[in-house]
């Protein structure tokens, strides 16, 4: 929905931006099998590679671009970006919507479900502890775009 109001956002499980590593080596590894093996998410990460994200500042100097996703190592490439923003949904939004997304299938296995409805409500947290601009997900996605890029106009306003 960013991409179809004219801005520049680019998905960091779709767009080159994240990989699967081993946690133990950090390895970059093929994607899980499908369905994922019982412990394979305890031993692989899904992970940013700071490269391709330090790329993306230089090439977006002139205009704001969004780049969408999650991945364990965040802190690793927190410092490059101007607003983290992390949206938050309850237990029963997140299960509707893994079950119902049509772009990959992630969550929709046991496992990864399972890891999913773990992570989930330790994300509010950790994001205020950072410093992120927290917004309901569990809206309908109209409104949670608007509350995005009214997120992204604040801080362009206060840097003016």
């Amino acid at each position: 929905m960013l991409r179809g109001r004219g801005h520049v956002a680019l998905d960091a499980d779709e767009d080159g931006f994240s990989r699967w590593i081993d946690r133990a080596t950090g390895e970059v590894v093929m994607d899980p099998p499908d369905p994922v093996p019982e412990g394979w998410l305890d031993r692989y990460g899904w992970a940013i590679a700071r490269e391709r994200v330090e790329t993306l500042v230089e090439e977006s100097r002139s205009r704001i671009a969004f780049l969408c996703g999650s991945v364990e190592n965040e802190a690793d490439v927190r410092d490059v970006f101007d607003l983290v923003v992390c949206l938050v949904i309850d237990e029963d939004t997140l299960r509707h919507r893994l079950a119902t997304r049509t772009t990959n299938a992630f969550g929709q296995h046991p496992e990864e479900l399972a890891a999913a409805l773990k992570w989930n409500p330790q994300m509010r947290a950790i994001y205020e502890r950072r410093g992120a601009t927290i917004i309901d997900a569990s809206k309908p996605v109209t409104e949670v775009v608007d509350s995005v890029i009214d997120a992204v106009q604040g801080l362009a306003g206060s840097a003016g």
